[in-house]
């Protein structure tokens, strides 16, 4: 019986075809499978480059393409006949030397380009590489079939232009060895690439010539499978629930670690993927409840559902609960209590503050900042430890008069709101892990009872927390190994946390993606302008910089467009989504719209609706966590982006305004990086100080 693993690409391609073409399909595969009568048979390939190619006949003038070595075949796409033939022809292969994964690269179309880069190579004395030895080379991964090519280069354009046709294993060190001339960089680089699985079990040996052991080595591009319900998964599933790229494979299946980890990286580098992976993972092999949580009700209601696609045995699904920190508040004081706590609404929270500050030089907002930013961060619990406390991101100097004013003030409100039985959520959050805190204890070894309410508690969205949040996270789940996965981008912060986890007792061991996957370059390029690529804090001690986070491949540069008049760029709105639905045939369900204001949402949906189109629009803040393929942002106009309502005056704290106007900056960043292939702005009028010129 064959062993059959699947390439990422194969899926794709067949959700491409006509439903009949595609049962066919399903229907040959599994009889290839079981051997049974009328199953396809392997078809030599005439001077293929590589022997073990071939074709299986799946469909009525449709083939797939195989490499078989023995009884393992994978199964790299299904193709019109015509065209896997030529397919078939073009295709190298080979394991890395370094990594043991598969590589595969278009043999034919180097073969094409090397006359061109030979003559280059003739008409100048300089070579790229010329400094570095045939066992440097070696030493990064370098297959030998391709060091002629890659003698001929000479200029670090030409190893850009050469970078489709190469295995990203090979291109990527040689680029970095390109840039910066360093070995050490591109071992580094190489590194990167590392699955879980990559290093063989016995003294570090690689078998480039072991074909089952290099796709069982590559994750991401192969995926076994030995019966009906596994063959059906992999081709009924989203990519992102079967193919993980090496480090967010490495990341997620990791058998233990003996600290909490802090996953960073940029927008569409899989953070939420390997959070959910990381879950997935804990369910099948740890040891007891998981929480899989982030900041709103909104994303938690996402990810589950992301959750059902990714584990499908029910029983397992159940040792997975997902919700938000306000949730678990919510649920900790109702145990507690014997009764559902109320909250005050944030109109209700500012009216109480104003009577309480009436007469102070400082506003309602301005104390209510200090409540959420300096004490309730802080835990702060007596005017003793306000007077004394450091004021983190706080410009405004507070005499001790000033803050024993702000102090009463604060004191008033919430001695206003226990008399009612009332709470903020940050309140809520507070006495939720007071409450943990008391029936746990402070355990910080491995000894006594557990009480905590989850073994495993894995955080998406980290950067978005306030610390009285974390604090309730860490008093939820025992000091362990395995305890927190936290994932998160401090440039996608849309909220004013700015918490490094050791303020709050978690000591992280820091991990960095460096790719963006989702985003072309063009589109990453654009956005990493407009959200400025300067450094941010939060998390972690340090600062957080986007230098060095790249894309993995191109794509359209953003489409930005200004308008006389917000009723032209409605117009202009429709009429862009009507090209994209009608004559590009992009799903309505994979396109969005966003605006800063919700008088233009509601202007926008009504002018979609009456369009007929039936696309999602909202808020920007409501694209937070949301992926589409095409995203339309309208209303990026001078004085509606940044909104006006949102940003603290300049004369009363110019640090605030500050943090409001980055705020505002990430929440457009956050809404413009939901598109994976194309991005839409307007304007109406003068366009938004943020857009890049």
């Amino acid at each position: 019986m064959p062993r059959l693993a699947i390439s990422p690409e194969f899926p794709r391609e067949l959700g491409a075809l006509a439903e009949p073409v595609r049962r066919d399909v399903v229907v040959a595969i599994r009889r290839f499978m079981n051997q049974a009568p009328a199953a396809p048979h392997p078809e030599q390939v005439r001077n293929a480059r590589d022997p073990r190619v071939a074709t299986l006949r799946l469909a009525d003038r449709h083939r797939g393409v195989v490499l078989r070595e023995r009884d393992v075949y994978w199964l790299l796409t299904i193709l019109p006949d015509g065209d896997a033939w030529s397919y078939a022809r073009g295709l190298g292969f080979g394991v890395n030397p370094k990594l043991g994964v598969i590589e595969v690269w278009d043999a034919e179309a180097l073969e094409r380009a090397e006359p061109a880069l030979r003559r280059s190579a003739e008409n100048t004395d300089q070579r790229l590489f010329e400094d570095v030895c045939d066992t440097d080379l070696a030493s990064v991964g370098i297959d030998p079939r391709l060091l002629p090519f890659v003698r001929h280069v000479t200029t670090e354009a030409i190893m850009e232009a050469l970078e489709p046709l190469l295995p990203p294993t090979q291109y990527a060190p040689l680029a970095e060895l390109a840039r910066t001339g360093s070995l050490a960089a591109a071992w580094r680089v190489l590194d990167d690439w590392r699955t879980a699985a990559s290093w063989p079990e016995r003294e570090g040996i690689i078998d480039t010539a072991d074909f089952l052991a290099a796709l069982m080595r590559s994750p991401d591009r192969a995926a076994f499978v030995g019966d009906r319900d596994e063959l059906d998964r992999v081709l009924g599933s989203p990519d992102w629930c079967v193919f993980l790229h090496p480090p967010q494979h490495r990341l997620s299946r990791t058998p233990h670690y003996d600290r909490p980890v802090l996953v960073t990286g940029g927008v569409g580098s899989g953070k939420t993927l390997i959070a959910l992976h990381r879950a997935a993972y804990l369910a099948t092999q740890g040891f007891g409840p998981v929480l899989l949580v982030t900041f709103s009700r909104g994303l938690s209601d996402v990810l589950a559902a992301k959750l059902d696609l990714l584990v499908t045995d029910d029983l397992l699904r159940k040792r997975v609960e997902v919700g938000n920190v306000d949730r678990l508040a919510h649920r900790i004081v109702t145990e507690a209590e014997g009764r559902r706590p109320n909250l005050v609404g944030e109109s209700e929270l500012l009216r109480l503050l104003t009577d309480a500050t009436s007469g102070d030089p400082h506003s309602p907002a301005f104390v209510l900042r200090e409540w959420e930013q300096v004490v309730l961060a802080q835990n702060l619990t007596t005017l003793e430890e306000y007077v004394k406390a450091e004021r983190p991101g706080r410009s405004v100097l507070l005499a001790a008069a000033e803050r024993e004013a702000i102090w009463r003030a604060i004191s008033e409100v919430a001695d206003r709101l226990r008399s009612t039985g009332r709470r903020t959520l940050l309140q809520l959050a507070a006495e939720a892990s007071t409450l943990l805190s008391r029936t746990t204890g402070d355990l910080l070894d491995d000894l006594g009872p557990r009480r905590e309410p989850y073994r495993h508690i894995v955080v998406d969205e980290a950067q978005d927390l306030h610390p009285a949040q974390w604090r309730l996270l860490r008093a939820a789940v025992p000091h362990m190994r395995d305890d927190l996965f936290i994932v998160g981008d401090p440039h996608q912060r849309i909220s004013d946390n700015r918490v490094p986890l050791s303020s709050v007792g978690i000591e992280a061991t820091p991990r960095r993606l460096k790719v963006s996957h989702r985003l072309p370059r063009e589109l990453l390029s654009w956005s990493v302008r407009l959200r400025g690529g300067g450094p941010v804090d939060g998390l972690v001690e340090t600062m957080h910089e986007l230098f060095g986070f790249g894309a993995a491949g191109h794509g359209a540069r953003p489409i930005v467009v200004g308008y006389d008049s917000p009723e032209a760029e409605l117009t202009g709105l429709v009429t862009r989504l009507r090209e994209w639905v009608l004559d590009d045939r992009v799903p309505v369900s994979e396109i969005a719209v966003a605006a800063r204001g919700a008088d233009l949402v509601r202007e926008a949906r009504a002018a979609i609706r009456k369009a007929g189109l039936g696309v999602r629009v909202s808020t920007l803040h409501g694209m937070k966590g949301l992926e589409f393929r095409r995203v339309a942002v309208i209303g990026v106009t001078d004085g509606i982006v940044p909104s006006p309502q949102a940003l603290t005056p300049a004369a009363e704290d110019p640090a605030a305004r500050a943090h409001d106007l980055q705020r505002e900056r990430g929440l457009l960043y956050v809404a413009c990086t939901r598109a994976g292939e194309l991005l839409y702005v307007s304007h109406s009028g003068r366009a938004s100080p943020f857009l890049p010129s």
